[in-house]
């Protein structure tokens, strides 16, 4: 892993906001590991973890010892680590192995139906699909609550004996978190789930890039004056701006031509403060990371400042306002 999750430089934004990245049921890696709240989903752990070694057909030691090879890279993946797991390797590994295969099984059954849970499965049910699963879902893109994505890769390279590879996990994180397009990442490494997500709301189907060599998304692009000196939707209308829904999936994808501004459809739901306030966090805190999903929020931040915004915007379809309905909303259609 090239990237650390900061943790120290994680407290300062948290601290303003720290209903945005508090988990709500469960936790991943070790930062908030044991947490009272949490424990409950623990025993839920056990039981995927069983399920997913059965379908395997290999032992727990197979994925214990592959992850072994990488222990170092996974625990410099934290910053900071506690001590219990810097000492204790295999007891870190065997909460990355649990952690990991829960992850994965929530990932894969929205790929295909595993017929080995009972019908009444508090998770891997119908009940638990509706009801729990989009409270994983947000826990799962919260900047603390991170696995490096090689504890993914690694337990489907053991599980499938080598036969899938990243990509394969990335395109598993876009179905599970999307209804639209399947990306190819290409060569493109991530770190984990948080960073995968947000490649896909700036991705773009092939017969979209107009640009195909230039992957950043500048402030040029967005807009050629000052942030602070963007107009609202209904000031930019009044002088004449017409609003166009964009046929596009990606955020990047902003246009304006012949007085005509084209947007990408903004949906608004339960989650999506939690959700763009750790992505923002996690553009902050990455080197090298890019800021296109900070960028596209000052942007819509200056254009809705009042309910006539919304409401002209609404009326163009491209925001969609679905608070109340879910906690997690497919932020693409």
């Amino acid at each position: 892993m090239e990237e650390k999750v900061d943790l120290q430089s994680t407290c300062m934004l948290t601290d303003l906001n720290k209903k945005a990245y508090r988990l709500l049921i469960v936790s991943f890696g070790p930062y908030h590991h044991g947490e009272a709240h949490l424990r409950p989903m623990e025993e839920h752990k056990q039981r995927a973890l069983v399920h997913f070694l059965k379908r395997s057909g290999k032992p727990l030691e197979s994925f214990l010892s592959s992850l072994e090879q990488v222990v170092e890279d996974l625990k410099n993946s934290y910053d900071p680590l506690d001590l219990k797991w810097q000492k204790d390797s295999r007891g870190f590994l065997q909460m990355m192995i649990l952690d990991g295969c829960f992850m994965l099984e929530i990932l894969s059954s929205s790929a295909q139906s595993y017929e080995d849970y009972a019908y009444n499965d508090p998770i891997f049910s119908s009940h638990g699909n509706i009801n729990i699963v989009p409270y994983i879902k947000r826990d799962m893109l919260m900047l603390e609550n991170q696995l490096p994505l090689l504890v993914i890769e690694k337990l489907v390279a053991v599980e499938t004996n080598n036969t899938k590879d990243g990509d394969y996990v990335n395109k598993l994180i876009f179905k599970f978190f999307s209804t639209g397009v399947i990306s190819d990442m290409g060569n493109h490494k991530c770190l984990h789930v948080l960073d995968v997500y947000r490649k896909s709301l700036l991705q773009e189907r092939s017969h979209e890039k107009t640009h195909r060599h230039h992957r950043r998304l500048h402030r040029s692009r967005i807009t050629d004056i000052d942030d602070h000196n963007i107009p609202t939707a209904t000031q930019l209308y009044d002088a004449g701006i017409r609003f166009r829904k964009k046929k596009s999936f990606s955020l990047k994808n902003i246009s304006f031509k012949h007085g005509v501004l084209k947007l990408p459809i903004f949906i608004i739901d339960d989650a999506s403060e939690f959700i763009f306030l750790n992505l923002m966090a996690f553009e902050r805190l990455h080197v090298g990371a890019g800021y296109e999903v900070t960028s596209y929020i000052i942007f819509m931040d200056n254009l809705i400042d009042n309910d006539r915004d919304v409401a002209l915007l609404q009326s163009r379809g491209i925001v969609d306002n679905v608070m109340g309905r879910s906690v997690l909303v497919n932020t693409r259609r």
